[in-house]
């Protein structure tokens, strides 16, 4: 059986999930919570998975989701939204959620999600895609960015500004008066400015 928490400061919501999930023969919900509660709940319960409000008033829901992935033996969380609460969805990826589901997901779609992530995998409803690929290049993101500039050398940053106006190899060597394109075959030489401004994945810690 897989042991499931749900996790949201509706009470409504957590009755509603608790039919759906009920209709599964492999599923067992073995607590149900508001935020506050939430931390001590679900890990006195040693659910598999747990179903957590991304946005509740007495706890914020990224704030138990760091507290539940730094446990020992970490269930795996798949954060519930709403179209309202979207802004929230990269930071979660970034702490650890191993998905998102919108609270009107389709039953068969949440029994479906619940097995996935019992399994490690990961699930991610159709209506919040676009919003998480979206949120990759965030405020952080932006701001490598701009210190991987702020580093580079007076060359390198007028290399950048014509590439940045689109000219190629021949025309950037002709602005700067080099004497063949060979020379600028390589108009950014610091690779790591090229993969900083357009972060495509959260930065590793390694960076």
């Amino acid at each position: 059986m897989i042991r499931v928490a749900v996790v949201d400061d509706e009470r409504l919501v957590r009755s509603g999930l608790r039919m759906i999930l009920g209709t599964a023969p492999d599923i067992e919900m073995v607590a149900d919570c508001s935020g506050a509660q939430a931390v001590e709940t679900v890990l006195g319960c040693a659910a598999e998975v747990v179903l957590l409000d991304i946005r509740m008033p007495d706890v914020d829901g990224l704030t138990v989701l760091r507290r539940l992935r730094a446990a020992p033996e970490p269930p795996a969380v798949a954060m519930l939204t709403t179209f309202d609460a979207q802004e929230y969805l990269t930071a979660a990826l970034r702490e650890g959620a191993a998905g998102f589901l919108l609270k009107d997901s389709d039953p068969e779609q949440l029994v479906r999600a619940v097995r996935t992530l019992a399994d490690g995998g990961s699930v991610l409803d159709p209506g919040v895609t676009r919003a998480v690929i979206g949120g990759y290049l965030t405020a952080e993101d932006q701001n490598a960015a701009a210190r991987a500039v702020r580093g580079l050398t007076p060359r390198e940053s007028e290399v950048l500004a014509l590439l940045g106006e689109g000219l190629g190899n021949a025309q950037i060597a002709d602005r700067m008066g080099l004497s063949t394109p060979r020379t600028t075959s390589s108009p950014v030489p610091s690779s790591r400015t090229r993969r900083s401004c357009v972060p495509i994945s959260p930065p590793s810690s390694s960076r």
